[in-house]
C-alpha cells in the first residue's frame, strides 16, 4: 500500500439474539460483483474511532440505541472499488442493540449506488454462506467472540489485500 490509510471504524453490531447485522454491497456499475460487510467508515475530521462508529452506524442503518463495546479486531485492507484502490486501517468495534429495524438514511451518493440492502445473520447462517464476506475470517472470529468472549486487547488480523 502507498500513502497513508484510510482511518476507518467499523462495528460489529449483535442484536439480543446474537446476530450480526451485515450491509450487501456491489461494485456500482456490476451488481453481480458482490460481497457483505460490516457497518461503518472513515473518520471525518478530528472525530474519534469510537464517535465515528456511532455515527457511520447511524447514516448506514439508522440504528442508534446502541451499547458500543471494546474494539475486537484492526486490520488493513487495500481493495478496488469504483475505479479506484482504497487503502485502510480498520477497526472493529462491538455493539449491542435492541432496535432491530433499520432505516438508513445517511448513505453517500457511492452507498446509494453500491449498497443492495442489509441482513441479521446467524452465527450458523454466516459460517454456511457461500457469499464473499469481509473480512473473509468473520463467521470464525463470530463463532470464537460469541463462544469466548471479547479478546482481552484487540487482535491484529491479517492484512487482506484484494
Amino acid at each position: 500500500m502507498t500513502g497513508a490509510a484510510r482511518r476507518v471504524a467499523r462495528v460489529v453490531l449483535l442484536d439480543p439474539d446474537d446476530r450480526i447485522l451485515l450491509l450487501h454491497g456491489h461494485e456500482p456499475d456490476d451488481p453481480d460483483d458482490d460481497w457483505w460487510f460490516t457497518p461503518g467508515g472513515g473518520l471525518e475530521g478530528d472525530e474519534t474511532h469510537a464517535e465515528a462508529a456511532r455515527r457511520e452506524l447511524a447514516e448506514e442503518t439508522g440504528i442508534t440505541d446502541v451499547e458500543l463495546g471494546p474494539v475486537l479486531w484492526k486490520r488493513i485492507c487495500s481493495f478496488p472499488f469504483d475505479g479506484r484502490r482504497w487503502d485502510q486501517d480498520e477497526w472493529y468495534f462491538l455493539a449491542r442493540t435492541a432496535q432491530t429495524a433499520t432505516d438508513p438514511q445517511g448513505f453517500t451518493e457511492l452507498e446509494l449506488r453500491s449498497v443492495a440492502g442489509l441482513r441479521w445473520w446467524t452465527s450458523a447462517e454466516l459460517l454456511a454462506a457461500r457469499e464473499t464476506v469481509y473480512p473473509t475470517r468473520l463467521a470464525e472470529l463470530l463463532r470464537t467472540l460469541l463462544d469466548e468472549g471479547p479478546p482481552r486487547v484487540p487482535l491484529v488480523l491479517a492484512a487482506e489485500i484484494v
